[in-house]
């Protein structure tokens, strides 16, 4: 009991700490589960342009196929880049070594990233990079502030740049925030094509950080209905054993 009590409270502390402080606005992600060409199109962008720096270790390729409606074939020839066994993780190249020596820190496995961080923080965090010459990259996060990953989304979003806007309190101190962005490199998409392709991306990160997450509810309402039903006869049976004492 202990052990459950510390792992809940573990999990909740991303959330409680936003609760808490301040921390940057989360626009909401159209997470939609039920929108199976929403996570074709975002499992496409996962692995040309996710997979190639991080993995997803957790999910095999036809295991993806099956749920998202994608053939074998299909897998084979638009989405499996580094092996042709269906059967195989979705794990990269690059070694651990190798990528501290390039990025500082080895990118993280994103099978759950969408459970740890939540959709919200993800569609946010993928749509405010801002051009910033003094980072490594060039560019740096509105969401997550001096980040080490290059914008490698930018060829469809564009570059952007920080709009910045500076308040002065009464005793003195300035605050400076993002109040919006402007753009100064055009991508190949629009604004709004951009959005809801970060949107197809997040509601796929969504779906393979829990696979059977639509079963599993179908199973609750099952397993609720089941149970209202029983109580119904189980109070029934109940006023009929005690009929004769009451």
């Amino acid at each position: 009991m202990k052990k459950l009590v510390i792992a809940f409270v573990m999990a909740a502390l991303p959330v409680l700490a936003q609760a808490a402080g301040d921390g940057p606005h989360l626009d909401k992600a159209p997470v939609d589960l039920h929108d199976q060409a929403s996570l074709q199109r975002g499992a496409q962008l996962f692995v040309n342009y996710c997979l190639s720096c991080h993995s997803a270790q957790f999910l095999r390729y036809n295991r993806m196929g099956e749920d998202l409606g994608i053939s074998d074939e299909q897998l084979k020839a638009n989405m499996m880049f580094g092996t042709d066994k269906v059967g195989d993780t979705m794990t990269i190249a690059m070694s651990p070594k190798a990528a501290k020596v390039w990025f500082g820190n080895p990118p993280p496995d994103l099978s759950v990233i969408a459970r740890a961080r939540g959709a919200d923080w993800l569609y946010t965090y993928l749509r405010t990079f801002y051009v910033d010459e003094k980072k490594p990259f060039g560019v740096n996060n509105a969401v997550f502030p001096d980040v080490g990953m290059p914008h490698v989304l930018w060829e469809l979003q564009g570059m952007q740049k920080a709009v910045m806007h500076t308040t002065t309190t009464e005793d003195g101190t300035s605050h400076t925030a993002i109040v919006g962005y402007e753009l100064v490199k055009p991508g190949t998409m629009a604004p709004a094509e951009y959005d809801a392709a970060v949107g197809d991306l997040v509601n796929f990160l969504v779906y393979m950080g829990e696979p059977t997450q639509l079963k599993r509810q179908e199973l609750g309402v099952k397993v609720l209905i089941f149970l209202a039903f029983f109580f119904v006869l189980a109070y029934l049976l109940k006023k009929e054993y005690w009929k004769d004492i009451h």
